[in-house]
């Protein structure tokens, strides 16, 4: 019997719930129909600024889930291959962290699925595509100094 006042405090609370979004409306998108403009600064999938890169491994070195692959010749093309696969990727953004060429962004970009887990790993053309949707960084508050500069 003591359990009977917890059950009444639950209904009553998925009752006003029930109440209060049928007078307000919903808040669910009926998402593919409708689309959402993320925030600002949302964390979607990691863009790539190819000509920034220097292939100094870092961030590969530095991913837990050793999901960034890189090849580079400083011979041939300062970049041969950049790829990471999202499949492993968990997107704790260590590598855009780690990168002191700016090389590596945060893009909103959330629609990328695949139909099959083996075409998750996108190469450093599909990465440099999605710059396009990196929104520019914040302004510097006042007496910051840029980086790289003193």
């Amino acid at each position: 019997m003591p359990k009977l006042p917890g059950l009444v405090k639950g209904l009553g609370v998925t009752l006003n719930t029930l109440v209060r979004t049928t007078t307000k409306g919903s808040n669910t998108v009926q998402y593919p129909h409708e689309k959402e403009t993320p925030p600002i600064r949302a964390r979607g999938v990691i863009a790539l600024r190819e000509d920034n890169c220097t292939s100094c491994m870092l961030c590969a070195r530095s991913c837990p889930d050793w999901c960034i692959y890189i090849e580079g010749h400083k011979e041939l093309a300062p970049l041969d291959r950049f790829d990471i696969d999202y499949a492993l990727c968990m997107y704790c953004g260590i590598c855009v962290e780690v990168c002191p060429f700016d090389a590596l962004f945060w893009s909103p970009e959330y629609e990328y699925s695949e139909p099959h887990i083996a075409d998750l790993l996108h190469d450093k053309a599909k990465l440099g595509e999605w710059m396009e949707t990196v929104p520019e960084a914040p302004a510097l508050e006042a007496g910051a100094e840029k980086k790289g500069k003193k």
